[in-house]
């Protein structure tokens, strides 16, 4: 049997940050994840500049591309406008991969199927033993199914449903456009260049559409129709791939004991925009702090809303200009 101080399951963004500031703070932690490195992952990768601070990244150390954008492309209720920004986006299946070898992260390829308690320790499948757990392994994810799930159900008013892709595309507009509440779509829908990827999504409150009869499919047709219409797209029928996430709710509980749930296996997300690599980073750091100290994890400086900062923020942005 492996023993580690801590084992973080879950290799994103969540889990990568809390091992690497874990290794500054002379904890040795283990990742586990189901999925070899480099994996696909559904993602617009929105990374804002607090990110971007807050993992120290600069874009001449980068190997991949990073997307910014100065303006986003609203449309709301059938208006248009712009608004002045910095923001990037990246694609997850390079920077997930490239956190995990910057910071020299132990990663493990393996499914987790059983977790158990014995004594002060925690085992895993009767392979893997620690101290600490750390579930980072999204909505799915095995820590919170076993340690969380029976008294912390999260609210399904909360759940957002989601179809995207992401593929190669000669793009002819290489704006960020955002669709609030098109055909009565409770959520959003983006187009997001990258380069020469693009990704295009829709998200919606699953509760809101069930209560309608309705189906994420049916608002994906339409918005897939628009694209074309607006000649963002031609000559292809994209085939998205679906998701379940968790937006932040006010019945969070991040810690159990020695265990801690970080970025979507909590349900971070932001309630407005849904962004979830921003409080997924900010997680990570926390859980660290709190296995570090000894002290109770606070939630309390994880920001709840996304487009103020979407808006306004250009504290951080300088690294990458």
């Amino acid at each position: 049997m492996e023993d580690v101080d801590v084992i973080i399951v879950g290799g994103g963004p969540a889990g990568s940050t809390c091992a690497w500031k874990l290794r500054e703070l002379g904890i040795k932690a283990l990742i586990l994840d189901k999925q070899l490195f480099p994996r696909n992952k559904l993602c617009a990768g929105w990374i804002t500049p607090k990110v971007v601070h807050d993992l120290n990244i600069d874009r001449h150390s980068y190997p991949y591309s990073i997307t910014k954008f100065n303006r986003l492309h609203i449309h709301l209720y059938g208006r248009r406008f712009s608004i002045k920004t910095t923001q990037y986006a990246i694609r997850r299946e390079e920077f997930d991969s490239w956190l995990i070898r910057r910071f020299h992260i132990p990663l493990v390829r393996h499914a987790v199927k059983h977790i158990r308690e014995k004594d002060e320790y925690y085992i895993i499948d009767e392979t893997f033993r620690c101290r600490a757990l750390v579930g980072a392994g999204g909505t799915h994810c095995p820590v919170y199914h076993t340690f969380f799930k029976n008294n912390l159900q999260r609210p399904q008013k909360k759940a957002i449903i989601t179809l995207e892709t992401e593929f190669h595309y000669d793009i002819s507009d290489p704006n960020c456009y955002l669709w609030f509440f098109e055909n009565k779509l409770p959520g959003y829908s983006w187009y997001v260049p990258k380069d020469n990827v693009l990704n295009i999504g829709i998200g919606g409150k699953q509760s809101v559409l069930k209560s309608r009869n309705e189906t994420i499919r049916q608002h994906w047709d339409y918005f897939l129709d628009k694209l074309k219409k607006n000649s963002l797209i031609s000559n292809i029928d994209p085939k998205p791939r679906g998701y379940l996430y968790y937006l932040r709710h006010n019945r969070m509980k991040a810690q159990k004991r020695n265990v801690y749930l970080i970025g979507d296996a909590l349900g971070l997300a932001t309630q407005d925009m849904g962004e979830g690599i921003g409080p997924a980073v900010e997680s990570g750091l926390r859980a660290a702090a709190a296995i570090s100290s000894g002290k109770k994890m606070s939630l309390k400086s994880i920001r709840k809303y996304s487009f103020f900062q979407f808006v306004f923020q250009r504290r951080y942005h300088s690294k990458l200009l």
